[in-house]
């Protein structure tokens, strides 16, 4: 039988470290709930985009996190600026994150927030230059594409550029672009002189390019270029004018268009391009031609055609002959005249 007194005592003692047993239960149950508050702050979806299914946050060069966070909170895709300071703190993020444009999506988690700006992938923007866009023209469209940045560079000589789509950031200098596309044309040109035909007229890369800008003007269709390429080829090998009805143009609005037909007085006016009057190459390209026309021009079509006019279509008829051309032209003039009365009726 138990002592009496020993049992009062540890009694006595059980209700002595009762709170403290207490105490360590409520702070366990504080420390899970602090737990999965952070794990929810942490992993938790955020607020949702204001507009659509992104929101996009522009964290702009030097921004310390304190920035960051104020930038993050007032574009509304985190809820406090002081509780992602401190997530992206306690992570050891605080240094990580970059400058940059960001897509961020709709009720992203402050960890997708900070993924996204540490990994530095920001917006991708296009610079779309068409094949045949005059030096002027691609200038005019760095100047007002406003997610670029700095002066505009001085215009670069005509042809000296590859039209193509560039990708770019925010803040990309206009000069650092032009510089691109510059050295995309070098690289192009070079690789594909290489590989020209043997027999070619043009004697130099910048003769390919002058007459590359001949044709890239003269016809849209991709599988006309080759065989514009070999008509024009033809006419250098014997000493044939070009009669480039753009070379016209571009002697009078250097590449503007024209807005109507060419008058019979203007292909008879002396300008350094008109090729009606000069038996060669005009001094400089008239255009920025693409890789495609480029590469006609090094590998033209071989046949013995020297002319070609429009068919109505939007692409061209060819003949080897003075006699069959003048028959096309005449058709041509039927689909003019046919168009014509077509607009007056429609008056």
């Amino acid at each position: 039988m138990e002592d009496p007194v020993l049992t009062l005592r540890k009694k006595a003692a059980d209700q002595r470290a009762f709170p403290f047993r207490l105490a360590i239960v409520a702070g366990a149950a504080l420390v899970v709930l602090l737990l999965g508050w952070a794990v929810g702050s942490f992993l938790g979806g955020g607020p949702a985009a204001k507009q659509g299914e992104q929101t996009v946050v522009v964290v702009p060069p030097g921004a310390g996190l304190s920035r960051i966070a104020t930038i993050l909170s007032d574009a509304g895709v985190v809820r406090s600026a002081d509780a992602f300071k401190a997530i992206a703190s306690a992570g050891g993020n605080a240094g990580k994150l970059k400058a940059g444009e960001y897509a961020i999506p709709s009720r992203a988690s402050p960890a997708k927030i900070i993924d996204i700006l540490t990994s530095g992938k920001s917006i991708q923007h296009a610079v779309t230059i068409p094949e045949g866009w005059t030096s002027a023209m691609v200038m005019r469209a760095l100047a007002e594409a406003e997610f670029l940045d700095g002066p505009l560079p001085p215009t670069p000589p005509e042809g000296s550029l590859l039209p193509e789509t560039y990708m770019v950031t925010r803040g990309t200098s206009r000069a650092a672009i032009l510089a691109k596309m510059t050295d995309a044309h070098d690289k192009t040109l070079a690789q594909l002189w290489e590989k020209r035909a043997l027999d070619v007229p043009v004697r130099t890369p910048q003769e390919a390019v002058i007459l590359a800008s001949i044709v890239e003007k003269e016809t849209g269709q991709k599988d006309e270029r080759e065989r514009v390429a070999g008509v024009f080829s033809n006419r250098l090998r014997i000493g044939m004018r070009l009669e480039s009805d753009p070379t016209i143009i571009y002697g009078l609005t250097r590449g503007e268009p024209l807005g109507r037909g060419i008058r019979q007085s203007e292909l008879i006016a002396f300008t350094p391009w008109n090729t009606y009057l000069i038996p060669a190459l005009p001094p400089t390209p008239i255009a920025n031609p693409g890789r495609e026309s480029l590469a006609a021009v090094m590998n033209p079509a071989r046949t013995n055609e020297l002319f070609f006019v429009a068919d109505g279509t939007g692409g061209h008829v060819f003949a080897a002959t003075y006699a069959e051309h003048l028959k096309n032209v005449e058709q041509w003039r039927a689909v003019e005249a046919r168009r014509a009365e077509e607009a007056k009726a429609g008056n």
